[in-house]
């Protein structure tokens, strides 16, 4: 797979990738204090301590505890882009959504598991977070954003571009409300992330013009 691109859709400098891996370090590790102690028990000094940087460090990239999981809670969108952008141009929007979303969601590996469980985990504390479910919004906002040259691209040159921004933001909002009710149910009853995406986003893009095959 190619290496990830930025919002201007270059691949990233060494610098970058670097800076990337950094935050997402400290994500995990603000992650894994906040299952341990919550994020009222948990200071940005234990967290930097925790992923091995100095403190300045830490407020270089975040300006606070709570803003630090953002890398985290965000990984899950990056992969979904990712693998849409790789989609054909021949391929049907609708379709890309969605095969996009089920990859991402269902990738073999330490990281999407790693991923999902700490999505399920943090989604679960914000509920009682405010500034947990702040940075949540934050991320669904950039991921829509992000989508939207993305969906462009896909659905040629000469689409409406309100038609674009609203296929985004519907989408982004499907696996949003998915992730939400998953990370929410009863683990051993719940559907699968996967499967959950799947019926949201039947539900919140099938009456969208430009998703629908006799437009």
């Amino acid at each position: 797979m190619d290496r990830p691109r930025t919002k201007q859709g270059r691949t990233p400098s060494l610098t970058e990738r670097r800076k990337a891996a950094t935050q997402l370090d400290i994500a995990r590790a603000a992650a894994e204090l906040f299952a341990d102690k919550g994020p009222d028990g948990t200071t940005a000094e234990e967290i930097a301590g925790r992923a091995g940087v100095a403190l300045r460090t830490f407020y270089r990239y975040f300006r606070s505890k709570q803003d630090a999981i953002g890398p985290l809670l965000a990984s899950g969108g990056d992969r979904w882009r990712a693998l849409l952008a790789e989609t054909g141009p021949d391929a049907g929007l609708a379709e890309a959504l969605e095969s996009a979303a089920v990859a991402s969601l269902s990738a073999p590996g330490d990281v999407a598991v790693e991923g999902l469980r700490w999505t399920r985990g943090l989604l679960r504390a914000a509920q009682d977070d405010p500034a947990l479910r702040a940075v949540w919004a934050q991320v669904n906002h950039d991921s829509e954003e992000r989508l939207i040259p993305v969906v462009a691209r896909l659905a040629g040159p000469d689409t409406d571009p309100l038609e674009v921004r609203l296929v985004a933001a519907a989408a982004t909002s499907a696996i949003r409300v998915a992730l939400e009710a998953w990370a929410a149910a009863d683990e051993d009853s719940a559907e699968s992330p996967a499967d959950l995406v799947v019926r949201c986003l039947r539900e919140l893009t099938g009456g969208l013009r430009l998703l629908t095959p006799e437009r």
